[in-house]
């Protein structure tokens, strides 16, 4: 076997955006994340969007509001037939 290929397993921190730092080992000495277990909906159980450059506002503006079952055109023909 060759000496000295394999890299250097030590001790690192996981930094998430919410603030909470977990420490673990790796090879690299920081991760950055944007979620983790102490802020994603799935483990707090509080329902959060996350708008990544207005996508959300985005998709609600060509498929109508969430839950109501109406596209963009249906509401469209909705609102010209309560304006005539």
């Amino acid at each position: 076997m060759k000496a000295d290929i394999h890299p250097e397993y030590a001790d690192a921190r996981i930094i998430c955006a919410c603030g909470n730092i977990i420490e673990t080992r790796s090879t690299t000495p920081e991760i950055h994340v944007e979620i983790c277990s102490s802020c994603h909906p799935f483990f707090t159980g509080k329902q959060k969007l996350i708008d990544t450059a207005g996508r959300v506002e985005k998709f609600r503006a060509r498929y109508g509001r969430a839950g109501d079952g109406a596209g963009a055109a249906d509401t469209a023909e909705a609102e010209a037939a309560a304006e005539a």
